[in-house]
């Protein structure tokens, strides 16, 4: 090799290594971002965009992976015990995985204007042990919608407000024929926890009682009686209501028109109103109780401790708790706000003011309680038996009850 080619070669190399460097130090480590599919619409290209965002102002390369909600558990499930967690993941249970010490405090990947941002309310949520862990995203607050049209054609003049009216419209509207459908009940695998929840409080029972685990407690088996006979003795819900999904099953039923009465929230709305098929209203849950609950939900974003990532997941979160961020975020999901200057751009819209007013005295899942990660799956697979033919409800919750003292305990 000559001397001209050889200090040539040297001085390509030189420079491409001094490029290297240069994107080094420009640019962060790679980063795996896992999150659940709210909507086919809105979710990927969101997090698609903010990815880019993210690298073009210096960050490293996002490995983007949207989950529905259908599997997200079991697959996060499989990351984590193959020692191959994500860097962030959003989920709606944080608490197992910080108290297996696998997650940064919010202190840590967190700037302190963003923490302070966070409804009190929402940050409790996320705590484990005093700490925040799981870092909220965006809120629900669940409301009873009803199809005013079947409702006319019913002879219904007002949504029920018991539990004794709520069986005698379900009825009226399941004896309207043509496929009419009187109450869709989910409690397949998707969301089972969040519906069981709902009428579980307004049956007077609970998860706990206390620290104590009380899923098999005689009010939650009352309740879970009634959800059985709805199906099987009243027959006023849809074709096998225990292995039926919120989105694909209820919600998509309700929007079809078929639905008298269903559970939904305020991006149901959003569609309901998008598509403009079906005129509705939103009340209140029908009760046992001399005041109707509903259930609050808040999902989380969460940051788990690999090494050498901690700045990098902290440009990210920040970059997504921009209010211009967050904001466009929750607006096209249609949920809820969970930041101080969120709720104060969002309280403008007129069609949210049911859910915000509906969010004080909501109730919320036991999220902070580590074993709740398990008893929700278990809830999930399981509690539908109990709405199958021949099902035994006392027998569905004394199980479920056995395998969350069980969880308690590790």
């Amino acid at each position: 090799m000559s001397r001209r080619l050889a200090s040539l070669l040297a001085v390509l190399v030189v420079a491409a290594l001094g490029a290297g460097c240069e994107r080094g130090s420009a640019r962060g480590p790679s980063i795996t971002v896992v999150i659940a599919e709210y909507s086919k619409d809105h979710t990927r290209p969101f997090w698609q965009a903010l990815a880019e965002q993210y690298g073009t102002q210096g960050g490293g390369k996002v490995d983007l992976r949207i989950i529905d909600w259908n599997s997200i558990d079991q697959q996060v499930s499989t990351m984590i015990q193959n020692n191959q967690p994500p860097d962030v993941l959003n989920l709606n249970s944080f608490s197992s995985y910080a108290r297996d010490g696998l997650l940064y405090p919010a202190d840590e990947v967190l700037s302190p204007a963003t923490k302070d941002d966070f409804l009190e309310s929402f940050a409790r949520g996320g705590q484990y042990q005093g700490t925040l862990y799981g870092l909220p995203i965006l809120s629900s607050a669940r409301a009873f919608f009803y199809n005013r049209e079947l409702f006319a054609k019913a002879g219904l003049a007002a949504p029920p407000r018991t539990w004794d009216e709520f069986v005698q419209a379900a009825r009226k509207l399941q004896a309207l024929g043509g496929g009419a459908i009187g109450y869709a009940l989910p409690l397949g695998p998707e969301e089972a926890q969040a519906e069981w929840s709902i009428w579980m409080w307004n049956g007077g029972g609970d998860w706990k009682a206390g620290e104590t685990w009380a899923i098999d407690s005689e009010p939650n088996v009352r309740t879970l009686t009634f959800l059985a006979d709805l199906a099987n003795r009243h027959k006023v819900t849809q074709v096998n209501p225990g292995k039926t999904n919120r989105t694909d099953g209820a919600f998509q039923l309700f929007k079809d028109g078929k639905v008298g009465m269903v559970i939904g929230f305020s991006p149901l709305a959003r569609q309901l109103d998008a598509e403009g098929k079906v005129k509705y209203g939103v009340a209140e849950m029908p009760t046992r109780l001399a005041k109707s609950v509903t259930l609050g939900v808040e999902d989380y974003l969460m940051a788990f401790k690999k090494k050498d990532n901690r700045e990098a997941v902290k440009k990210f979160l920040d970059l997504y708790y921009q209010p211009d961020n967050i904001t466009r975020w929750i607006t096209a999901e249609g949920f809820l706000p969970v930041t101080k200057s969120g709720l104060e751009r969002m309280r403008a819209d007129a069609r949210l003011k049911p859910y915000l007013d509906a969010l004080p005295n909501a109730r919320l899942a036991p999220t902070t309680d580590p074993a709740w990660d398990r008893v929700k799956l278990d809830v999930q697979q399981n509690i539908g038996l109990a709405v199958q033919p021949g099902g035994n409800p006392k027998q569905v919750l004394d199980q479920l009850q056995r395998n969350a003292v069980a969880a308690a305990a590790r």
